[in-house]
């Protein structure tokens, strides 16, 4: 395989630009609008809203901005409570501590990896009869690209009267029974990272069917100025608006995402395939659903293969080969250690064992088959 110096380096999942952003770029320069908002937003936000078949966007900053804003519109304050996936990246949460509120965090299901419903339901129960209210929202996530158990924990929210904000930030391009991913709860999450599988190198949006969070979340993302000739401002706002230039590269992007979310699935299919029998555990897909497989996620059953989640990573390393262990729960996190968390131990078993295998669309067929040779090769050594 040669030293690591010596090879190009795979990435975990990098960028994947091409000729249709250049042209909605490119037009944004020719027509000096290069400015924040402009003609490119307006048009990313209708075409997300077709492609969803949801009514209302607004394009925003991050994925984390749109969570802010939701929580915002949720009536969420300091001293409430709001409930929130553990097992998620902590943009998820931190949106919380910026309303000074308090996370009340859920513990994963084996069956999808995602926030555990009955454990929703007992902790909103149990939160009741300790603060006399319930939370004021639940933040429930779409982790790697695979639905969550929406559906019941939907019915669960509408049963409290709590406000589901659903994170789809790692999603778009999934379903579940048909109906994309984002567009079940009261307001949808999506990120546009870099290393998201659609990208305009940093941004998000928040969509919604209620066409008042998206218009106020635009007011509240554009500095919450009101409508007057001078600088009128009845409410604290935030800088959170995407600009005219990263909405083109996202509509260019959306223009092959279909593609991307076929070539993430076709990924995952050659790892499956190459490392069938060798104690690798794949993400579960839920019934009815269809992930876009952002990340190939995998356990390792270290009975059977000898060696754990951070050997693969080191070993891989040695060949400039990106990989990355599951996303430490969020009640283990120093910063939240002092947090309410309803555990089951399911996703501290997921950080211990699991990792994200290299899953970067730009890749071929013979990038993904070495970093399968790479690594049975070495568990077939520690067998000997």
């Amino acid at each position: 395989m040669g030293d690591f110096l010596d090879r190009k380096k795979i990435w975990l999942s990098s960028p994947h630009i091409g000729d249709h952003e250049q042209k909605f770029v490119k037009d944004a320069f020719d027509s000096n609008w290069v400015a924040p908002l402009g003609p490119n937003v307006d048009a990313f936000e209708q075409e997300m809203c077709l492609y969803l078949g949801t009514k209302s966007a607004a394009a925003l900053s991050s994925g984390t901005a749109a969570i802010h804003l939701a929580l915002i519109m949720s009536d969420v304050k300091a001293g409430d409570e709001v409930v929130c996936q553990s097992f998620t990246f902590s943009g998820s949460a931190n949106p919380i501590a910026y309303q000074h509120a308090d996370p009340v965090f859920i513990d994963s299901e084996t069956d999808t990896w995602n926030m555990d419903p009955a454990l929703l339901e007992e902790a909103i129960i149990d939160r009741k009869k300790k603060k006399g209210v319930y939370p004021k929202a639940v933040i429930a996530v779409h982790l790697y690209g695979q639905a969550a158990n929406i559906i019941e924990i939907k019915k669960i929210c509408r049963k409290y009267g709590v406000v589901l904000i659903e994170d789809a930030a790692e999603a778009l391009g999934s379903d579940l029974n048909g109906k994309k991913l984002g567009t079940f709860g009261d307001v949808g999450i999506l990120s546009f990272n870099g290393n998201k599988i659609l990208t305009t190198s940093g941004g998000g949006m928040l969509v919604s069917d209620n066409e008042d969070y998206c218009k106020k979340a635009r007011f509240l993302a554009t500095q919450a100025r009101d409508n007057a000739p001078h600088y009128e401002h009845t409410q604290i706002g935030y800088n959170y608006r995407m600009s005219n230039i990263l909405a083109g590269i996202g509509r260019g992007q959306l223009r092959v995402l279909e593609s991307r979310v076929r070539r993430k699935r076709e990924i995952f299919n050659i790892y499956k395939t190459g490392f069938e029998g060798s104690g690798f555990i794949f993400q579960p897909e839920l019934k009815d659903s269809k992930g876009n497989r952002w990340l190939t996620s995998v356990l390792i059953d270290t009975e059977i293969t000898g060696k754990n989640r951070e050997d693969i990573r080191l070993e891989l390393l040695k060949y400039n080969i990106e990989s990355r262990p599951l996303w430490k729960p969020m009640h283990m996190q120093p910063v939240f250690k002092k947090c309410i968390a309803y555990s089951n131990g399911t996703s501290e078993r997921l950080f211990r064992d699991g990792l994200c295998l290299p899953s970067d669309t730009k890749l071929t067929d013979g990038d993904i088959l070495e970093i399968i040779v790479i690594v049975n090769g070495m568990l077939k050594k520690s067998r000997n």
